[in-house]
């Protein structure tokens, strides 16, 4: 929205911290983690794009002056000579040190992600004067991805129950409707790319241009043409069946997917005499597929009872495991009160029903990409390392009254044990077994993620 002041991209406290330090001070090690939530595995993903443009910005002498302006009529000490310092003998550029997993890394909770560190000693004020900007850069897309993973794993888990093609029909079955919901452009572009690590289907354009400007990947994800209320209510109730047979008209020719809203008026007289009756031919003979939409009511109980009523109408054959599977010509996309949860109740209900997961898709908006928090993953910044005159030193903290805050200590590392991944003392961990890789240093990105290489990661895990 606006090009922030680089050195006002934190917390209005965070100002006066350069004089908290014990004197001797020369570096500071902090780390980021999950410390838990809703899920048993957290999806690392979407630093790259804080380290490639905020990151990137040198800060500037002008920088300097406008937030010394800004601190003063705030209220809070300014470190002018620093920041100058920092101006003149780096350029402008970050003299710290960020090492992070590799992006799309599948791993529990409680276990590092990325740490940081300063390079020149006189900025030792730096790495926690940045936990306001790098934790946000971090909690947002992770936690987004870590969602889509986990509605990844049930709609997997369904379709290897009652689908004979489980894997071909994965990629599709999620899409992100989230666009409106959030609270920014940036938003939709960062979360729109870390649901695509997981699924390819999206109408969140704004992630598309951030996948390749980022990531290097061409092109995402893809959608499909789709009706929404007003322009089937614009034909008029009496005009619905018109509305609907334009709609295959102008695109189920193409033998492609059409989705189309049906419940504008009375979903189930859309489906049976409708789609099922005045327009069935036209559905059969069009060559591609009938995407129906139900988008009001009890999302599983909806859902279920669409795919008979067009199993009633359209028919549908019993796979090999004992699934009905609706005419090629149908599908139901639901895209109405879906998050991990329901997608699972939903699935549960059909397979309880006999019908196989095939049969569905889901578009998911809130829930996806608003409807979280930094604190659904229980995400921190702490510092856990001090090096005074010369000597390391642990630090941490260890509340009595929430044991749970309790932080690790020490420089750390992440390796793969024999119980799986494990953070360790970074002087505990064998040589080339640490897990994190300096990706920023001094200015300069060090190494450079695509997007192909995440989803391969993730799908390895």
């Amino acid at each position: 929205m606006f090009d922030l002041n680089p050195i006002l991209n934190t917390d209005s406290y965070k100002l006066s911290h350069w004089l908290q330090y014990p004197p001797g001070t020369q570096e500071v090690s902090s780390y980021v983690e999950s410390r838990g939530g809703a899920f048993d595995s957290i999806l690392f993903f979407g630093l790259q794009p804080f380290l490639m443009d905020a990151l990137a910005r040198p800060v500037t002498r002008g920088d300097v002056e406008a937030a010394q302006e800004v601190a003063s009529a705030h209220g809070l000490p300014f470190h002018r000579d620093g920041w100058f310092d920092l101006v003149a003998r780096h350029g402008g550029a970050l003299p710290v040190e960020i090492s992070a997993i590799p992006e799309g890394t599948v791993l529990p909770p409680q276990n590092v992600l990325a740490q940081i560190r300063n390079t020149d000693p006189a900025f030792y004020w730096l790495p926690s004067y940045l936990e306001t900007a790098l934790l946000r850069a971090i909690w947002y897309p992770t936690t987004v991805a870590t969602i889509s993973y986990a509605c990844k794993q049930v709609i997997r888990r369904a379709l290897e129950e009652t689908s004979d093609d489980p894997q071909g029909q994965l990629p599709f079955k999620l899409h992100d409707f989230g666009a409106r919901g959030v609270s920014s452009l940036e938003s939709a572009a960062l979360g729109g790319m870390a649901h695509l690590v997981n699924f390819r289907g999206t109408d969140t354009l704004a992630a598309l241009p951030a996948a390749k400007r980022y990531y290097d990947e061409p092109m995402a994800g893809f959608s499909i043409p789709a009706a929404e209320h007003s322009t089937i209510t614009a034909w008029g109730r009496d005009g619905e069946a018109d509305a609907y047979a334009n709609m295959l008209q102008k695109f189920g020719r193409r033998g492609g997917l059409v989705a189309v809203v049906s419940d504008s008026y009375d979903l189930f007289n859309a489906v049976e005499h409708i789609w099922g009756g005045v327009l069935r031919d036209q559905v059969l003979q069009m060559g591609g597929t009938l995407v129906v939409r139900p988008d009001s009511g009890h999302p599983p109980t909806i859902v279920r009872q669409t795919v008979a009523l067009l199993a009633d109408k359209f028919g549908a054959r019993r796979n090999a495991k004992g699934f009905f599977v609706l005419n090629p010509a149908v599908r139901v996309i639901q895209g109405d009160g879906i998050d991990v949860d329901s997608i699972g109740e939903i699935l549960e209900e059909l397979k309880g029903a006999g019908f196989s997961a095939d049969n569905v898709a889901f578009g998911m908006g809130g829930a996806l990409l608003q409807r979280l928090d930094r604190d659904t993953l229980r995400f921190a910044m702490k510092a856990s390392a001090i090096r005074i005159d010369g000597q390391w030193r642990d630090i941490y903290k260890a509340p009595s009254t929430d044991p749970a805050k309790a932080s690790k200590r020490g420089r750390l590392a992440l390796r793969r044990g024999a119980q799986g991944f494990e953070t360790v003392r970074a002087e505990d961990c064998p040589s080339g077994e640490n897990l994190l890789v300096p990706v920023w240093r001094d200015g300069q990105l060090l190494r450079r993620w695509r997007f192909s290489e995440i989803r391969e990661r993730t799908e390895s895990n």
